[in-house]
């Protein structure tokens, strides 16, 4: 049997080629099983499973947790806002504790980048970021590209255009890192306010022009603005984002060609995108989210088939 090259999933630059491929042809078979009567399978029966979330997540954490669930595994939830973690205990001593009662596998988001790389050096279970900061969100990527896998027949030679928020988006750096290793081109488009200083070295396109951007892909993964990460303004008001850098059907139908538009999630409707496109037949938000759980499951048993060896 193939198996990844890493025991964590730290981040998809810590990943190759071969492991991107082996967690899709994972997720194919997961996805087949889920679309059945019967849901869940009893491969990961014997594995216990921590789910540590320093930070609030609706989406992903119900993903991870319905993964677990499907692949049989026990489950432990942990929110950190009603735990010791607001009483002055260390990240260390929290998963030293959760360890304590024989946890396999740690599913974390933290809000501090690198979080996850820390832990995976001071504890022996197997760390999956769920997202760390503005740094990664590496399953966000992986079912991304699995979306468009699935919609277009490959990633590789495909334009993919990032459009939103990119300096304060895990799921923005993520994407690049997994499109890139996949031969796909990636561009950036957004305010000037919001693209990071050097992004053009993990060479992607930058561009400001949201009309240009939509022209030139096949793909437009729109993010949201990420206000509650922002300390000063980064432009003078949400209408005018939306008038400048927002998807409505009348931008969408006047393009050259039809485009598959993506939106990780939670979309704030009306602002990068308007309800009557995140609702089209153009749009593939909603089979992102069933995508999650089959890449997830791929993901969670290909990791715990090494701890049990």
């Amino acid at each position: 049997m193939s198996e990844l090259s890493v025991n964590h999933l730290l981040g998809i630059k810590y990943l190759n080629k071969k492991d991107i491929e082996l967690i899709f042809e994972t997720a194919d078979h997961f996805k087949e099983v889920i679309n059945r009567p019967i849901k869940k399978v009893p491969s990961l029966r014997d594995i216990t499973i921590a789910n540590l979330f320093f930070e609030n997540s609706t989406r992903t954490k119900l993903s991870f947790e319905l993964a677990e669930k499907r692949l049989s595994a026990d489950v432990i939830n942990f929110s950190a806002s009603q735990s010791s973690v607001k009483k002055g205990e260390t990240l260390i001593d929290t998963v030293n504790n959760i360890l304590s009662m024989k946890v396999d596998m740690v599913v974390m988001r933290h809000p501090n980048p690198g979080a996850s790389v820390f832990l995976s050096q001071h504890v022996s279970a197997s760390i999956i970021n769920a997202g760390d900061g503005a740094h990664e969100h590496p399953t966000q990527a992986l079912l991304d590209s699995y979306s468009i896998r699935e919609r277009l027949g490959e990633v590789s030679g495909k334009n993919v255009v990032i459009v939103g928020d990119i300096l304060h988006s895990r799921v923005a750096l993520s994407n690049i890192y997994a499109l890139k290793l996949q031969g796909a081109n990636v561009m950036v488009c957004g305010p000037k306010t919001l693209l990071p200083k050097h992004i053009d070295k993990l060479g992607v396109k930058v561009e400001t022009n949201l009309r240009k951007a939509l022209n030139w892909c096949d793909v437009a993964n729109m993010l949201r603005v990420q206000n509650e990460r922002m300390e000063i303004s980064y432009f003078p008001s949400t209408r005018e984002y939306t008038q400048q850098f927002g998807v409505n059907k009348t931008l969408l139908d006047s393009l050259d060609k039809k485009i598959t538009i993506m939106h990780p999630g939670p979309i704030n409707r009306g602002v990068e995108i308007t309800s009557d496109v995140a609702d089209s037949k153009q749009a593939i938000i909603l089979d992102q989210v069933q995508n999650g759980v089959a890449v997830r499951m791929a993901v969670i048993y290909l990791l715990a088939s090494k701890i049990k060896q």
